[in-house]
């Protein structure tokens, strides 16, 4: 008598997880077959993301707490079995003020947010990564890192950190088959931007910013970055693939 034995579903686990791009990334993977976990703020949002999606495991963390992020990562990885196959880091914030005019706190927790919670999700990531000698890791960065957009100062700077650390850790990690990219969005229809996109008229400026005349959604960023930690992208590393209705590199000609 033989027996045929299966590999478990890969394991993701996303920072960010009931986010407007964490969560569809969620449900898409799903979907997909892989086993899915993560951590956020909000318990009851949680709860509710927990619900739609079965078997679906979870943790309350403060994303720029290093140590709750480490202990999290430890728990959900050793509650998939053990193996990490991929990481995702949906983790942010948008704050839209010229220099003069951002506190020195605001900026503080801009990169708080942003870069060093990235950091802390990456090097937590890292560790089983290593020892199992493959993964993938996809950090949020944004078009306004390489796109000089005003207003921008804190968070492009923040971004901008997160596009070198993704070059210089897919350089420190390549030789242990763990690839490391991030997606530069534009301005995308999440709850985050709701206090951009809330009437109107600023939503008509903000589409048409963007050369396709559109804002994007969840779905654009998620399913790139879902790509991403497929095999099909296995020769993929050091990365930052704009998601931005081509605000980073298109200009088209005004129209008459």
């Amino acid at each position: 008598m033989s027996t045929t034995e299966t590999s478990p579903a890969p394991l993701v686990l996303i920072a960010g997880l009931t986010g407007g791009i964490g969560a569809d990334l969620a449900r898409r993977l799903h979907r997909a077959g892989w086993r899915v976990g993560g951590f956020a703020r909000s318990a009851d949002r949680l709860a509710a993301l927990a619900e739609e999606l079965p078997g679906l495991e979870t943790s309350v963390v403060d994303a720029t707490d290093p140590a709750a992020v480490e202990a999290a990562m430890a728990d959900l990885t050793a509650r998939g079995g053990g193996r990490l196959d991929a990481y995702v880091h949906c983790v942010g914030s948008i704050l839209l003020k010229a220099a003069h005019l951002t506190s020195i706190e605001e900026w503080r927790r801009t990169l708080d947010l942003n870069l060093n919670s990235a950091f802390y999700g990456l090097r937590a990531a890292v560790g089983p990564m290593q020892t199992q000698g493959a993964g993938a890791i996809v950090l949020l960065s944004s078009v306004a890192a390489s796109t000089g957009l005003p207003g921008h100062e804190a968070i492009a700077a923040a971004k901008s950190g997160i596009e070198g650390l993704v070059r210089a850790a897919a350089a420190s990690y390549a030789s242990r088959n763990i690839r490391i990219n991030a997606i530069a969005p534009g301005l995308i229809d999440t709850p985050l931007a709701a206090s951009l996109l809330g009437n109107p008229a600023a939503r008509a400026f903000s589409e048409k910013m963007h050369p396709l005349g559109r804002v994007g959604t969840p779905g654009n960023v998620a399913s790139a970055i879902a790509y991403l930690l497929t095999p099909e992208a296995d020769w993929v590393t050091g990365q930052v693939w704009g998601v931005d209705g081509g605000l980073g590199a298109v200009r088209p000609r005004p129209k008459a």
